[in-house]
This record gives structure tokens, sequence and C-alpha cells, in this order.
């Protein structure tokens, strides 16, 4: 079965809320919580209850920058300062450790940084094209709900937003 989007705008977050406690306590068949995503100009920490924890990857990426960048950018400077064996070192150390630390905590930084921003775009699915349900008006003062289900379902996901008083309901209808 094939699945599409649908987008109802609310006014109120409160009626937002009810509308998903009402999708969460449906039974719809081929309808997960998963596939619902509040779209609000601000952050409302209680929706985490509602639609539950999601993942967050963007960490692991700045975890392994953090990692192996460091590794890999002191092997890049110890083989560098290797290279020179012909050269005379008046007694210093081939590979000296000090100052490759602090190079090797620049490194560290920067893998972290890298690899987090990285992490931000992949998870975040940028750059990617502009869902045709897009409205403005999630960006300025209305609370958007967008919902992926079958298209078998959308005639009662579309009658329980109306029961809901959404300002507009977009799509599903595919």
């Amino acid at each position: 079965m094939s699945k599409s989007h649908m987008l109802a705008l609310f006014s109120d977050f409160d009626q937002a809320s009810e509308a998903i406690r009402d999708l969460k306590s449906s039974n719809f068949e081929g309808f997960k919580l998963d596939d619902v995503t509040l779209k609000s100009p601000i952050e409302h920490p209680e929706i985490e209850e509602l639609l539950g924890k999601r993942p967050v990857y963007v960490r692991i990426f700045t975890f392994f920058g953090a990692l192996f960048v460091p590794l890999l950018g002191f092997l890049f400077v110890a083989s560098s300062q290797a290279t020179f064996l012909l050269q005379p070192k008046g007694g210093k150390p081939v590979i000296p450790l000090p100052p490759n630390f602090v190079l090797t905590y620049e490194f560290f930084i920067l893998g972290g940084v890298y690899m987090t921003v990285l992490g931000f775009f992949i998870s975040a699915k940028l750059p990617m094209k502009r869902n045709k349900l897009y409205n403005a008006r999630v960006s300025e003062d209305q609370i958007g709900i967008l919902i992926k289900a079958e298209d078998s379902i959308m005639p009662a996901i579309k009658d329980l937003f109306t029961r809901h008083n959404p300002l507009e309901i977009m799509g599903g209808d595919n």
C-alpha cells in the first residue's frame, strides 16, 4: 500500500496535543506514532511525553569524530616528522611527543566540531526538497502535525483532526 502525508494546522497547542493524544489512543492499521511530526515555531518539551523519545544520532557522529580524527591527526603529524630521518636532529627525538599532543588536542576539537556539523546535516536530511505540504505559518505562530500513513486510513485521520477544530488540513487525498 502506498503512503501519503497530511498536515493539520492548529492555532492552539492544547488542541494539537489533544489531537496527538487521540492519535496515540487510536488503533489505525498501518499507522505508527513514529510517523507523526510536530512542527512549531517554539519548543514544546511536554510533547516528548506524547510522542515518546526519538533517537538522536548527532552525538554518535561527535563521539567518533572526537575519537578517530585525533588519532589520524597524530599519525599524520608523526609520519610527516618521521620522513625527515635523513636530516640531522641534533639529539632531539624524531617524533617529539609534547608538541604533537598539542596538535592532537586541536585535531580532537576540530574532528568533534566537523563531525557534529556533518551529523546534523545527515540527521536533518539536509539539503532536501521542501515538502509540498510545507506551510510558512508553522514558522510564525501556528502548530502543525505532519502525518505519514497508509492511504486507506487517511479519511479516518482527517475525521479525527476535524473533531479538534484545525485551522486547515492539507494533503491526505492523493
